[in-house]
């Protein structure tokens, strides 16, 4: 079976949810039956790192991120790694940014507007803030200033 398994996954990218979990007991048994561990970092696809960036303060469970996205898992009842495949799969999908809805192609014009996005909407122009110098902070400056050599600005105000 783990030739199978080997030949089904490749090289291509795993997805889990707590990857390092999954991988390392992944790893763990090839090792007992003599295989090289084959899930590296860089093949590691951690949707739950994903969420906690996406979606930080939130819960990242997998029942969690279901619930959020809509994804039904009401025949989920118990623990099973094909059923939370196939659920992690669509959480994957919502988290790499959403379903298609449809395959149309109606133009942008026609799509109905939402209005502005928190990231576009106009901010209030706010006064800028002045902070004047002490005496001390002046003097300090002044001082500094006169160790520079030959400064350009010396000979401006000249002319």
């Amino acid at each position: 079976i783990v030739a199978d398994l080997l030949d089904f996954i490749g090289d291509a990218p795993l997805v889990a949810h707590n990857a390092g979990f999954d991988f390392a007991f992944l790893n763990g048994e090839l090792g007992a039956c003599g295989f090289p561990p084959v899930c590296h970092r860089t093949r590691m696809v951690d949707t739950l790192q994903i969420a906690r960036g996406k979606l930080p303060g939130a819960k990242h469970t997998l029942d969690a991120l279901c619930n959020r996205y809509g994804i039904d898992r009401s025949h989920r009842v118990v623990h099973g790694a094909l059923l939370d495949a196939q659920l992690l799969a669509q959480v994957y999908v919502e988290l790499l940014g959403g379903r298609q809805i449809g395959l149309g192609l109606t133009p942008m014009s026609i799509v109905a507007d939402t209005g502005p996005v928190a990231a576009t909407a106009p901010r209030p122009a706010r006064r800028p803030r002045v902070f004047a110098a002490s005496e001390g902070e002046l003097a300090a400056h002044a001082a500094f200033m006169k160790q520079i050599p030959d400064a350009l600005w010396e000979s401006a105000e000249a002319a």
